[in-house]
């Protein structure tokens, strides 16, 4: 059996999220294509098939449903994008509206002798239906009905009714919309871009005595990069030589500068402000940070909300039905009311032109994917619009408490033998030997505490045991590190993390390490508590230690002494009460150990640190600067996304509705319907942006 291939694709010059969602219906349509997602916002087609060589059949398919909508290999786009820069733009549309707008002017507006007038005019409708015409005839074929037929029957049937002035109005003023409506989203994609422009362009790649720009995917794990002042870093890597101070603003949200110096590990996409440092490259350019983060913006509005779904399989059916509902306003309307046919048709024609659903099926896939890229500006990952939607509805977060409520930095505060046989120093050195394997934050504390180099070809029969201990021979000695269960200890009453060193069959000490609490972590808990969310503490620490922090923190709920099976079986059960309501429920943690959980609860949220990958992998929502406060202010991204997707969709539908009952009565007109259509869109694109402000 075959495996599936990804690809992906740019549509250029696609123009219209209804024509979007007609593409990706329409490949779904074909088995041999999974996964099929267009994405309106980046432009970008994505699907899975085991064939191979799918570019020319997913050409035709789209030139079929959209002429004039290019399809691009996206590993090309970026040649492409160098190329079109070059060449100067210009805007046929535009050029066309104005020869239109000029033979109308002379058709309806100058008196000019024999037929003339009427030439022009029939020319002026040639010229401004052009675009739409040719796209509702080739959709006819391959029986589409969408926004370029409904227009172009409501203009063509207003010039045989003898409303050849108001047909021609409708037409200027819809193309004058789209070029409008068309400006309005490539700036909001602009804007968005912008936010994320952390790709560096180079790389100074060093030789022996000199250096020389290259592209970051051509330099090799190992190989020296220097960054001079001004310039980003363009891979992850460790400082080896000089300083610098480095701006993580566009990564992490962080305003600070980070100062970094040799030995240092420093992450792509950061800005050297000060400084010139070489750097030794640890991760090739397709696995770094930089890489990572733009995948996963790109991609996020690839997972679509229900809200976005929905509205998406609405639009199906839409059109079909508005033509329907047109075509009995024109024929019942004169058995209700005293009205001629060429009126009630003339009502029928406006009734197509305001039941275009541009505006609906444009704001909700754009304010989405505006929210993401407002989130990752703060240093907010979250993967999906999915996610983004639901975080309004969190009720209850459980958090990890090491290395998320707390730095997971332990210091060692105290080490005491049992017995006159060993000294602190051989305790500490049994324990540094064991946790030399580990990366664990005790192993970590150990380890530094112990400062000296660790023979560990000495070591044998390694054994982590997780929630528990370790365990390893040395010297024909078993020796056992952990908590009283695990070695057998009797539990001392001491405040912290106790660590118990076990030789052979003798208790031989213990040491007591403590965590240190965020500084952030009581007013992130706060924050969270005033918004209704319920708090808890999920650890695998003892009751005393956890329930000095939970009650420092003020924390609604304490467990301790939890294994990570433990941990997932509670929030299971929690996730399982409240699967009756809407409420979510999220869990975060450091990406590392609570893997499981994360991906169990209804939203994953990783204290990623700087350039974590685990922390991506593992969750849903990363926070970057392992700062909690971003877990509120994400809610409320998440929040006003929902809110302006409301007004727009309130707004959208009322104005329409409005629209269509006067225009039954023959109150509106078509300039009306033309501002319910294209006029609403550029509203609602417009109330998007406000998502990107404070």
């Amino acid at each position: 059996m075959n495996t599936l291939k990804k690809y992906n694709f740019l549509l250029k010059n696609l123009d219209c999220a209804n024509c979007a969602n007609k593409i990706q219906n329409k490949l779904a349509e074909n088995k041999d294509y999974k996964n099929v997602n267009v994405n309106f916002s980046t432009l970008k087609l994505t699907l899975e098939s085991e064939l191979e060589n799918i570019k020319q059949d997913i050409v035709k398919i789209v030139s079929e449903l959209e002429p004039g909508v290019e399809v691009i290999d996206m590993h090309n786009h970026i040649h492409a994008n160098k190329e079109d820069k070059k060449k100067p733009k210009i805007n046929k549309n535009f050029v066309r509206l104005m020869v239109g707008i000029i033979f109308m002017i002379f058709g309806l507006f100058i008196n000019l002798p024999r037929n003339y007038n009427l030439i022009c005019t029939v020319f002026a409708y040639a010229i401004l239906l052009y675009r739409t015409t040719k796209n509702a005839l080739k959709l006819l074929k391959n029986k589409v009905i969408d926004e370029n037929f409904l227009v172009t029957i409501s203009c063509i049937g207003a010039f045989f009714i003898g409303e050849q002035k108001e047909g021609l109005m409708v037409i200027v003023l819809y193309e004058i919309g789209k070029l409008l409506e068309d400006k309005a989203v490539n700036n909001t994609r602009k804007s968005i871009t912008n936010l994320m422009d952390i790709k560096p362009e180079y790389a100074n790649l060093k030789h022996e005595h000199h250096e020389h720009r290259v592209n970051p995917e051509e330099v090799n794990v190992g190989d020296i990069i220097i960054v001079k002042q001004g310039e980003k870093v363009a891979l992850d890597g460790i400082v080896i030589s000089g300083e610098a101070s480095l701006n993580t603003a566009s990564l992490t949200g962080e305003s600070k500068l980070l100062k970094v110096k040799e030995n240092d590990n420093i992450i792509s996409g950061s800005i050297n402000e000060k400084g010139l440092i070489e750097v030794k490259v640890t991760e090739k350019y397709e696995n770094s940070t930089v890489k990572r983060i733009l995948e996963l913006v790109e991609n996020a509005t690839d997972k679509k909300a229900k809200t976005e779904t929905f509205v998406n399989k609405a639009s199906r059916i839409y059109t079909p039905i508005v033509v329907a509902l047109a075509l009995a306003v024109a024929i019942f309307l004169p058995l209700i009311l005293n009205i001629q046919y060429s009126e009630s048709i003339y009502r029928a024609l406006i009734f197509l032109v305001v039941s275009c659903p541009c505006a609906i099926v444009i704001s909700v896939p754009l304010s989405y994917f505006t929210g993401i890229g407002k989130a990752s500006k703060s240093g907010i990952l979250i993967k999906g619009s999915n996610y983004l939607d639901s975080l309004k509805n969190i009720g209850e977060i459980v958090f990890d408490k090491t290395g998320t409520l707390t730095k997971g930095e332990f210091g060692v505060e105290e080490i005491k033998p049992y017995s006159s046989k060993y000294t602190e120093n051989e305790i500490l050195e049994y324990a540094a030997l064991g946790e030399s394997l580990s990366n664990h934050p005790i192993a970590i504390a150990i380890l530094k505490e112990y400062g000296k180099v660790i023979e560990k070809d000495k070591i044998i029969n390694f054994e982590e045991v997780s929630g528990k201990g370790i365990k390893y021979k040395i010297e024909n000695k078993e020796v056992k590190i952990g908590n009283s269960d695990f070695t057998g200890a009797k539990n001392e009453d001491k405040i912290g993390t106790v660590i118990y060193v076990k030789i052979d069959d003798e208790i031989a000490g213990d040491i007591v390490l403590n965590d240190i609490l965020k500084p952030e972590t009581k007013e992130a808990i706060g924050k969270l508590k005033s918004l209704g969310i319920k708090t808890k503490m999920f650890t695998g620490d003892n009751k005393d230690i956890a329930k000095k922090i939970g009650n420092e923190i003020e924390i609604d709920e304490i467990r301790s002494e939890m294994l990570p099976q433990d941990k997932y079986n509670e929030v299971e059960k929690i996730i399982n009460k409240k699967r009756e309501t809407k409420e979510k429920v999220a869990f975060v943690g450091d990406g590392i150990n609570d893997s499981p959980v994360l991906a169990l609860s209804d939203i994953g949220i990783s204290m990623g640190g700087i350039g974590a990958s685990s922390a991506i992998e593992a969750s849903d929502v990363v926070i970057m600067t392992d700062d909690l406060i971003k877990i509120e202010e994400a809610i409320n991204i998440s929040k006003k996304t929902n809110k302006i997707i409301m007004q727009n969709l309130l707004f959208a539908l009322l104005i329409k509705v409005l629209v269509l009952i006067l225009s039954m009565f023959g109150i509106a007109q078509m300039w009306q319907a033309v501002f319910a259509d294209v006029g609403v869109t550029l509203i609602t694109i417009l109330n998007t942006m406000r998502i990107l402000k404070n």
